[in-house]
């Protein structure tokens, strides 16, 4: 789905959730590694607890990003600078 300029949101960005080649390919060579039967399941044990904690770390600040974020954003692109409204002469 394509915006047109009049219709983006404002505020933050959209999340990316597609993976980049490099990011795809290792998570193939992750998943190829695993189901060879090669991989030990202390070491798989520990890669699950170590993504565990770096997903609550990443939860925990996004959460704090939110929290702390300006809640009064402009509605209208009026209010989105002072500048021309400085600038601005009544005739």
């Amino acid at each position: 789905m394509t915006l047109n300029n009049k219709n983006l949101p404002s505020g933050l960005p959209p999340p990316i959730t597609e993976l980049t080649v490099a990011q795809d390919l290792k998570m193939r060579q992750l998943e190829l590694s695993l189901n060879s039967g090669k991989a030990q399941l202390k070491d798989i044990i520990t890669v699950f607890l170590a993504l565990q904690k770096q997903n609550f770390v990443l939860c925990n600040s996004l959460t704090n990003l939110v929290n702390k974020w300006p809640k009064d954003r402009p509605i209208t692109k009026e209010d989105l600078t002072m500048f021309g409204i400085l600038l601005e002469t009544k005739d």
